[in-house]
Order: structure tokens, then sequence, then C-alpha cells
């Protein structure tokens, strides 16, 4: 199978900073009050007229947004954005200078370094470059949101003229990788999720706080009136201290806990799930049962409901890219871990329907697609992939394929998966051997990257500790030497990372292709989480809205890997509550 890089062009049909030609341009930068200033561009990111000084931003975004559907050149998305939003400013695309400044570094072996407008533009001009400044604490909505456009304490943010500077600089920086057209694909899917991120933030994910609620008292019982732990979790804390035969256990405290059982004659070293469930004792159950609503008191009880939900809607802050692998974070509100059990609380509102969409198989299908493998390839143009690779290599046994090629991407390479993992090494070489080349480059120190250019953080190899220094230059050789550990630890992290962070540049062009789609038919994305979206839409547009979630996949596949037997099939399930998907 022959690999092919991305076709089209990524400015078409990815809401974002595309690079399509046509697209006029125009650098923005807030200024005081309200204003800014607009820069047109050239295609090299050259000034192409005049400067233009606006005293009401919003509105002249908003005005140009009508009549050109301009690509917007900005220093942040994540800072300039919200509030043209809530000004009524959406626009269509942008190149989100600080984002691309971020993957343009770690493309350079240079990741962590400062990436702000004012970092790039001290590098630009030989001067001393200043750090970025400390992450925003995170805050639940209505809790001190800033104005429009206020000014924030410390050194006036560099102007037009900077911004425009950059943005040829990185134009040609871009041009001047390996694969400029997947990294321009990159660049316009990272962009456009941070327009996508501040857009769900404001829309926020429909939730029912008398459900949550309900599902509250299920599972914890009455709420404290004093701010301890409510019924159920002190209940259980009695009975486990019975089991134990002592007064009172703070199971919450790891150490107390490993104390406990240490007491009976159980020495444990930790305290951790899978642990406890290979011990032999009557508290363990009851332990597991308080930790499982324990973590949902903490993080998603009475407290969080009432600092995060507001007028029906749950609107945490969305960090894309905030994970090196590209996957997206959140800051403050968990919106990434919801337990299955409080998403009964996620409810469409009256008349309306949730379209939950999720990539079933994607990291396999991603390994086949990368690799290169035909035959790898030929299994995934089947719905189960595993099941197809079962019947292909595995006598039918679909539990072992699976075991083998997770095992493969993760780096699961001893005790029971070896046999299946030599099967999938015969079988598949090409895909292996791909894996196995990440590996070697990871252990060895070297950095890997994503089909688009993604490139993982570089590696701390060899120092650290001190029984690593290079007193014996043999030491790395002894497979049980802190050196080989760590080669064998990093290893594992970069053999996934080149699967890990192309599936989320998958999902996060499919993401940028779908807010296009929606643009014209109606609809909300309210949550994106790794490999799943949710749209919330009127009833009579769920069949419409899965069409353009299977139109935006297929997009997403061509645009990365062109043509290609490799199926990306979407689990599409339209519900009234997200427990029901």
């Amino acid at each position: 199978m022959t690999r092919s890089a991305p076709t089209g062009d990524p400015g078409r049909g990815v809401t974002g900073a595309g690079h399509n030609r046509a697209v006029a341009v125009l650098a923005v930068a807030a200024g005081e009050r309200g204003g800014g200033t607009l820069q047109p561009l050239d295609a090299a990111g050259h000034p192409a007229g005049p400067v233009e000084p606006v005293d009401d931003l919003p509105a002249a975004v908003a005005a140009r947004e009508a009549a050109e559907r301009p690509r917007w050149v900005w220093a942040s998305g994540a800072t300039l954005y919200p509030a043209l939003l809530r000004a009524g400013a959406r626009v269509e695309r942008c190149h989100d200078i600080e984002l691309t400044e971020g993957l343009l570094l770690g493309h350079a072996g240079r990741w962590g370094e400062p990436r702000s407008l004012a970092a790039a533009y001290a590098r630009l001009t030989g001067a001393a470059v200043p750090p970025d400044p400390p992450p925003r604490p995170p805050a639940p909505p209505g809790h001190g949101q800033a104005a429009l456009f206020e000014a924030v304490a410390g050194p006036p943010a560099p102007g037009i003229d900077a911004l425009t500077r950059v943005y040829a600089d990185q134009l040609a920086r871009v041009a001047a990788t390996a694969q400029p057209g997947r990294f321009r694909l990159l660049v316009a899917a990272e962009s456009a999720g941070a327009l996508i991120a501040v857009e769900m933030a404001a829309v926020g994910l429909p939730w029912r706080a008398d459900v949550h609620d309900e599902i509250l008292a299920e599972l914890l019982g009455e709420a404290s009136p004093v701010g301890g732990p409510p019924r159920r979790l002190a209940e259980l804390a009695a009975r486990v201290a019975e089991a134990f035969g002592v007064r009172q256990v703070h199971v919450d405290s790891s150490a107390e806990l490993l104390r406990a059982f240490a007491r009976v004659g159980v020495q444990l070293p930790n305290t951790r799930a899978w642990v406890l469930r290979g011990v032999d004792h009557p508290a363990v159950p009851l332990v597991l049962e308080y930790k499982e609503l324990y973590r949902i008191w903490t993080a998603h009880g009475w407290a969080w409901r009432d600092a995060w939900v507001r007028d029906g809607r749950f609107r945490p802050e969305y960090v894309p890219a905030g994970v090196v692998s590209g996957r997206w974070a959140t800051r403050g509100g968990g919106a990434l871990q919801i337990p299955k059990v409080i998403r009964r609380a996620v409810v469409a509102d009256p008349g309306w329907r949730l379209v939950v969409a999720d990539a079933g198989q994607l990291e396999p299908r991603v390994l086949a697609a990368v690799s290169g493998d035909a035959r790898l390839a030929t299994a995934g143009a089947a719905g189960d992939l595993y099941a197809a690779l079962a019947q292909d290599s595995f006598g039918g046994d679909r539990a072992r394929a699976k075991l083998a090629l997770l095992g493969a991407m993760y780096g699961q390479t001893g005790g029971g998966a070896l046999p299946a993992l030599a099967v999938l090494k015969r079988s598949y070489p090409t895909a292996f051997g791909y894996l196995e080349a990440a590996a070697r480059t990871g252990e060895a120190g070297g950095l890997v990257r994503s089909w688009l250019g993604r490139t993982c953080p570089p590696g701390a190899v060899g120092s650290g500790d001190a029984d690593d220094a290079p007193v014996d230059p043999d030491a790395g050789a002894d497979p049980r030497s802190p050196r080989a550990r760590a080669a064998r630890s990093r290893g594992r992290f970069t053999r996934n990372f080149v699967i890990q962070a192309t599936a989320a540049e998958w999902a996060s062009t499919l993401l940028a292709s779908l807010r296009g789609e929606l643009a014209g038919l109606g609809g909300e994305l309210v949550f994106f989480q790794h490999d799943e979206v949710i749209v919330h839409c009127p009833a009579e547009l769920a069949d419409p809205v899965a069409e353009a979630i299977r139109r935006a996949g297929a997009r997403a596949s061509a645009l990365l890997f062109g043509p290609t037997p490799v199926r990306f099939p979407l689990d599409l399930s339209t519900v009234t509550t997200y427990a029901q998907a």
C-alpha cells in the first residue's frame, strides 16, 4: 500500500487556519477600551495594505467576516476570541500564532520554550525571550469573568508589526519542514480547535442540575449539613473500620489504609484498585466502593455542581492540545472525566437531541493507515478490525488479536502478550516495524513525529538520578540498570506517541470539518473528548447532523491519508441523555 500525503486544500472544509491563497488574510491586534488594529496581508504574510485602526474591534471583525470571510491572524485565540464571541463576532478561520509557535518549536526539538507572540518576536529580532505568563487559575462560569479586552498586568503586548512579522516567519518555517502540506493541515486543525474550544465553552453542555441532585442522593445519600462526607460515605467508613476491628479508619488516606492492612497481616505496595482486587479480605469491597463514591463526591458532587453549572449548562474551559500527544485537556471542571453514572445529568433541551459520535478502534486503524502495511490495511477495511485480524492470523481468536495489537502499540511486549506479538510480527511485519522503529528512536533519546508533524518532547534518557551518571560507559547495556529502564520507558512512550498523536490529529480534523458543516446546517458542538464528539440539535436535524458527522469523518481520513482502504467508522447514537449513548 502506498502512503499518500494529505490531498486537497487544508483551507477548504477544515474551518481554521488553512492556507488557501484565495482567502483574504487579516492580522488583528486588540488595543485599549475595545479598539484595535487590522492589517491586510498577502499570501506570504507581508502587509498588503495600510494599517487600519478601529474603535470598535468586535464590530469591525464582524463586518469584515461577513464581507470577506478572511483568515484572521492573531496572537492567541484563547485570549482574544472569547471577547469577540461575547460581542457577537464569530469567525470562520484563523491562524493562532501561539499554538503554531508551539508546534514549530517542538518540530525544531525545542519543545517547551516560550511560545507567546512576545517570545516569538524576541527570537526573531534577537532580543531577550520573555517567559510565557503563567496559566490562569481555573475560573468557573460567572466567577470573575474579565471584561472585554480588559488590560492585564505586565508589559504591553507586541503590536501589529510584530504580529505580521512573526506570522510571515511562521509561514516560512512551515514551508521548510519535510512535509509542509501535512504541517499546514496540523496548523489548520490546531487553530480551528482554539475557535471550537471557545465556542463550546460559550454554548455549554446541557446539564440538568435536578437530575444531578437525584443521582447524588441515590449514590451518596444526604449531604452532610456541616460539610463532611455524605451519609453513604460515612456508613461505608464505619463498616471498613469494623472490618479491620478498629474504631476509625480514614479510608481516603492511602497511608492509613496501608497501615490498617498491615495490622491484619496484608502488606501492600499501594492502595490502587487493581492491587486491592487481588486481596482476600472483607474490607476490600467496602474500600473499593468507598473510593468510587468518594471520587464522585469530590470531583462531581454538590460543590462541583454549584461552581460549574449555570443556567442549565456546564461550561468548562477547554485546552486544545493540552496533552503532549495533541489530545485536549480542560482547565478546571473535569469535563474529560465525567463518570458514566453522572452522564445521566447531560440531558438535551426539550425538542432537542444529542447526536453522539464515537470513533471505534481509532488507534489501530491509524496504525494500519500510517505504517503502509497492506495486509493490516485490508483488516482495517472491516467494520471490526480486531475480528478481521483474528480471522486473518489468529485462528479466529479476537481477544488474542486485540491483545497483540494493543501490546505492540503500548509496549506490552512481555508476559502473556509475547506469543501473540510473535504472530503479529510474522503476519504484519511492516506495521510491527513501524512501531519498533519509533521505540528504538525513543530509547536512543531521539525524537519522533506524528503523521502531520507534531513532535514528541525530548526525553531524559541517561540523565537524572545519580545512578545514571556516565561513570561506566557500558552501564546502559545492563537491562536492570536505571538507564536501561528509563530507555525502555521512553521507547514505550515514543512507540505510542506516533499513533496517539496521529489519532488526535484525525479527531481534530474531523472536529474542524464538522464545525464548517454545522455552520450551514444548525446544531451546536457541545463536547469533544479524544475520539468522541457530541452535537446538540433540534430533533428534526438529528439525521442530517449524523450525516454531517459521517462526512466530516470521511473528509478527515482523506485529508490525512489520501486514498486508503482503511475505514474509520463512527458509532452514532441519537439520544436525549448522554448516558444512553
